[in-house]
């Protein structure tokens, strides 16, 4: 894949999360200063290598999972490189933006460890529009239904039914696969249980007095701002890392 193959692929997966329409040639000619017949031909060879796909004959392209996980590795990489390199500090202090801020200010308005929890799920909900879920000891608190279904993408009954299926089994799933990255992300059929339910599932391990492996997340549509969402999540278990241990 070149530079600029690449360059297209990540601006129709961005362009897509806020459009939710297919994204065209002309759209994209305009953003790189070239002919649509320049982008068509890199399109072409984008969707023959499995990153993009045409879901009508006159649309434009949207992302396959291959397309979303090539993104979201490249997005990874990066944070922890961020990661590695910036200096000690506390997490709320080197709040990157706005919603950030938001979400740090409060989860630290809690006293305790539970409500802690809860309010940076309920943050995250509010912040993403997507459904949100963290463990508090032996229990799943999800919160966010309205927005997760109010979302285009769960119009049909079959994809809602998926969802379901993947909520009622994502905690004993999340007790025996214990994933250990500070940000996991499962993209449409990468996930455990419901994948054809078009959703991806985006969480970040945490330490709390319950458990070592305390997980908080969200779950939405695999159409969406992955770069946003990511930051915000794996921030939501660093400050209440740090929170609950200051």
């Amino acid at each position: 894949m070149t530079d600029r193959q690449r360059e297209i692929l990540y601006a129709i997966i961005e362009e897509y999360a806020e459009l939710a329409t297919p994204v065209g040639s002309v759209t994209l000619a305009k953003l790189f200063d070239c002919s649509s017949a320049t982008i068509r031909a890199e399109m072409v060879k984008l969707e023959a290598m499995g990153y993009i796909t045409q879901p009508h004959t006159s649309a434009g392209r949207v992302p396959t999972d291959a397309g979303y996980r090539l993104y979201v590795n490249a997005l990874q990489e990066k944070f922890d490189h961020e990661q590695a390199v910036a200096p000690k500090q506390k997490i709320s202090e080197s709040a990157p933006d706005r919603s950030t801020k938001a979400l740090a200010t409060r989860i630290h308005a809690q006293t305790r460890a539970d409500f802690a929890i809860r309010a940076a799920v309920d943050s995250l909900v509010d912040l993403t529009g997507n459904l949100g879920l963290a463990t508090i000891g032996d229990q799943l608190y999800i919160s966010g239904f309205g927005g997760l279904f109010s979302q285009p993408e769960f119009l049909q009954n079959a994809q809602v039914q998926a969802v379901g299926k993947l909520l009622d089994n994502i905690k004993p799933w999340l007790r025996e696969v214990q994933p250990n990255e500070t940000i996991n992300v499962y993209i449409g059929t990468e996930n455990p249980v419901g994948k054809e339910s078009n959703v991806s599932l985006i969480i970040s391990r945490f330490r709390s007095p319950y458990s070592d492996r305390s997980y908080i997340g969200v779950l939405g549509p695999t159409r969406q701002s992955y770069k946003r969402v990511m930051s915000l999540v794996r921030h939501a278990g660093l400050m209440l890392e740090e929170i609950i241990y200051e």
